[in-house]
């Protein structure tokens, strides 16, 4: 028997029906449906009376319930208790794509610390399968990806927008792209051009927008920072969402600028994940909650990106 059979039993008797206990719990319904069966197959029990109409909890069911509801609030006060006892003291790690992770990781990172003396934070930075993978199996509490607009997202795991805003071409102050208002595809191919490695959401981005074609010269980099690095020492352009080059220390110190492409309405989108909220540890639910905060000003002060929204319960 596992908790999420009960769970699940418990959210449709909650929301009386089948469909839309498989809606809040981001599940498909013949999963959900499954789910319950095993559990009626080792219990012999019928939980759910099933009719063409729908299906809701039987009369054995619902006499169960108050047993049911009991090992869910035993379990639920267990990993409270657990929380408490850990979260003075208790690392949270952090996958990220490094994009955005100096202008918008940085200060969380240090507001949570200011708050949280005692819990050490690890970043550990990834590729985004690697990342999802880490949050499921619980190598990491927090994931910072980045999405294209028409990506699906893993509907097992709690995403909420932090950033959105669009591909931009970060070139050096003196470079001859820097004295364009919009950077044309042809203007890229013209350049020494730095990708990043395969596995990227931008290096899939970029072989879209070249179609095949190549620059004069290309490099190519793990993550946006180092690509930054690059374009800072002369070494080429490169494409990076917006909101990683603006506020960036060193677009800020002048040493990269960024211009917009041409033709372009492309959209990309920072996200947060996590696993369900029932087994997120209080300190990486209060360092998700600062994410959410400071993107959230980010976007309404700042000029890299909309309005921050969320995707699934929080």
């Amino acid at each position: 028997m596992r908790m999420e059979q009960l769970e699940y039993l418990a959210a449709v008797t909650r929301l009386g029906s089948l469909r839309r206990a498989a809606e809040e719990l981001h599940l498909s319904q013949p999963a959900l449906s499954e789910t319950v069966r095993n559990l009626e197959r080792e219990l012999g029990v019928e939980l759910l009376e099933r009719k063409r109409s729908g299906a809701k909890i039987s009369d054995e069911g619902r006499e169960l319930l108050p047993h049911i509801t009991g090992v869910l609030d035993a379990v639920d006060r267990l990993r409270r208790a657990a929380d408490d006892q850990h979260q003075v003291s208790r690392m949270v790690r952090l996958g990220t794509v490094n994009a955005a992770t100096v202008p918008l990781l940085v200060p969380a990172v240090r507001e949570f610390r200011a708050a949280h003396p005692l819990t050490q934070v690890e970043v550990v930075a990834a590729q985004q399968d690697g990342i999802q993978q880490g949050i499921t199996e619980g190598g990491f509490d927090l994931g910072l990806v980045n999405y294209l607009r028409g990506d699906d997202l893993p509907p097992d795991l709690h995403t909420t927008e932090l950033l959105r805003g669009r591909p931009v071409v970060c070139v050096r102050p003196d470079s001859p792209l820097a004295a364009l208002e919009a950077v044309t595809v042809a203007d890229l191919l013209a350049e020494p051009l730095i990708v990043m490695r395969s596995g990227y959401v931008m290096h899939r981005y970029v072989h879209r927008l070249l179609r095949g074609r190549t620059p004069s010269f290309s490099y190519s980099t793990d993550g946006a920072e180092m690509g930054k690095l690059m374009v800072a020492e002369g070494l080429g352009a490169t494409v990076l969402p917006d909101y990683s080059v603006l506020g960036d220390p060193l677009e800020r110190s002048g040493a990269i600028t960024c211009r917009p492409l041409a033709d372009d309405a492309t959209e990309v989108r920072m996200v947060i994940q996590r696993r369900r909220a029932g087994s997120v540890p209080r300190a990486a639910r209060d360092l998700h909650a600062i994410f959410v905060r400071r993107a959230g000003e980010r976007s309404a002060g700042g000029p890299a990106a909309g309005p921050a929204g969320g995707h699934g319960p929080a």
